[in-house]
């Protein structure tokens, strides 16, 4: 299964968990391409009503991602996934949600430019 970055795919985060749950891809475009790596780094995402909103580690994500609800994607620790147990690509994030996780990123990791 081809994977980018800034898809975002279904995957089971914990073993536990009876449903899947869809997760940004964030790994770089040199990686993904490469089927030789066998891991991924995700950002995790999870259902939200629309009333709730995104709290202040998190950026809004919905239906011009290609996501059926609306969900936060969660900025504060990236997931590690083995690239074969990804169960398919539900959509990709809009441009504009690229940059907004990008400015979330680093404001939740201080990282300095």
């Amino acid at each position: 299964m081809k994977i980018e970055q800034w898809d975002i795919i279904r995957f089971r985060i914990n073993p536990a968990d009876r449903d899947l749950h869809p997760v940004v891809v964030i790994s770089a475009p040199e990686w993904c391409a490469d089927d030789r790596k066998l891991r991924l780094n995700v950002l995790a995402c999870s259902k939200r009503m629309p009333a709730e909103g995104a709290k202040p580690h998190q950026v809004l994500l919905n239906g011009s991602d290609g996501l059926e609800f609306p969900s936060v994607c969660g900025c504060e620790f990236f997931h590690v996934i083995a690239r074969d147990s990804v169960h398919e690509v539900i959509g990709r994030v809009s441009p504009a949600r690229r940059r907004a996780i990008g400015r979330k990123l680093n404001e939740v990791l201080r990282l300095p430019l």
